[in-house]
């Protein structure tokens, strides 16, 4: 179960890796594509708050991804749990307020990683 853990974790890392790069990078031209439901026209005028929630993103990526450099099996656990619980928060916020379609590609992928480190 550990391999498992350790996978869904850097999934769920490199989920949020590119949502900041979406967010904070191609915001105003990938970030058209992928977003289809926002008009186009509010792409600009929102660069700075898409910004912001990139580097949130990435601070979630990251501490995913510092929990499998810890030695201590505990410890590295406990981090894991921390940054999944954190994603599934965010998903079941954005479920909630934005699209259901955010649970599914946030919160699935946080919960079976929260499912795999349990069970490690």
């Amino acid at each position: 179960m550990e391999i498992a853990s350790k996978i869904s974790i850097v999934i769920v890392a490199l989920l949020h890796l590119y949502f900041l790069w979406l967010e904070m990078f191609v915001w105003t031209t990938t970030g058209k594509k992928v977003f289809k439901t926002l008009p186009e026209h509010l792409f600009e005028p929102t660069k700075t708050l898409a910004a912001n929630q990139g580097i949130y993103n990435g601070f979630l990526a990251a501490g995913l991804l510092w929990s499998l450099f810890i030695c201590d099996a505990i410890w590295s656990k406990n981090i894991a749990f921390f940054f999944l619980g954190c994603v599934l928060v965010a998903a079941l916020y954005g479920w909630y307020s934005v699209s259901k379609r955010i649970f599914f590609v946030q919160g699935i992928p946080a919960i079976v990683g929260i499912v795999f480190t349990f069970l490690r």
